[in-house]
């Protein structure tokens, strides 16, 4: 469970990232949630994006794929969400 200054810290860093992945209308799959794990395990940072011709909720997408990843969602604005989870090396050093 991340505290309250280490999310911060983490939005901190996110606010300068694009979004690496978007959600379209196919929504969530076994091969996108492979991807999602190979690429948190790189970068341990990510923003995700759900396009508006998703049909579900963005709220509900972020929770589910933080379970699958086991991720932490750090932010979730409108449509993006802020995904962490540390990697066997981390990179990041949290406060």
């Amino acid at each position: 469970m991340l505290t309250s200054k280490q999310r911060a810290y983490l939005r901190s860093l996110g606010n300068e990232l694009e979004p690496v992945f978007q959600i379209g209308k196919g929504g969530l799959s076994e091969e996108f949630l492979n991807q999602l794990d190979a690429v948190l395990e790189a970068r341990e940072l990510i923003k995700v994006r759900v396009l508006k011709s998703c049909l579900e909720d963005p709220g509900d997408l972020a929770e589910e794929i933080a379970a699958a990843l086991d991720a932490h969602v750090v932010q979730k604005i409108g449509r993006i969400m802020l995904l962490y989870r540390p990697a066997e090396e981390p990179q990041i050093e949290l406060p």
